[in-house]
C-alpha cells in the first residue's frame, strides 16, 4: 500500500502529512528522520483504525 506524503521545511526542520489519513502527521530533523517517523505514524494510525474493526496487521512493507 502507498500513501503521498507531503513535505513541509520549517525552520530548521520538517514536518510531513499523509493527507489521505486524516490526523497523520510527523515531524524531523532530517528528511531520513522523517522518513522513519512518517513510517511508524502511518503504522500506528492503521494500528488505531484496525482495533477498532477487530482486524489485524501481519506484516506491512513500506
Amino acid at each position: 500500500m502507498n500513501f503521498d506524503v507531503v513535505l513541509h521545511k520549517e525552520g530548521n526542520g520538517y514536518w510531513a502529512e499523509v493527507p489521505a489519513l486524516k490526523g497523520c502527521y510527523t515531524q524531523g530533523d532530517s528528511i531520513d528522520e522523517i522518513k522513519e517517523n512518517i513510517k511508524e505514524a502511518i503504522l500506528a494510525w492503521m494500528s488505531v483504525d484496525i482495533q477498532d474493526n477487530g482486524d489485524e496487521i501481519i506484516s506491512v512493507a513500506l
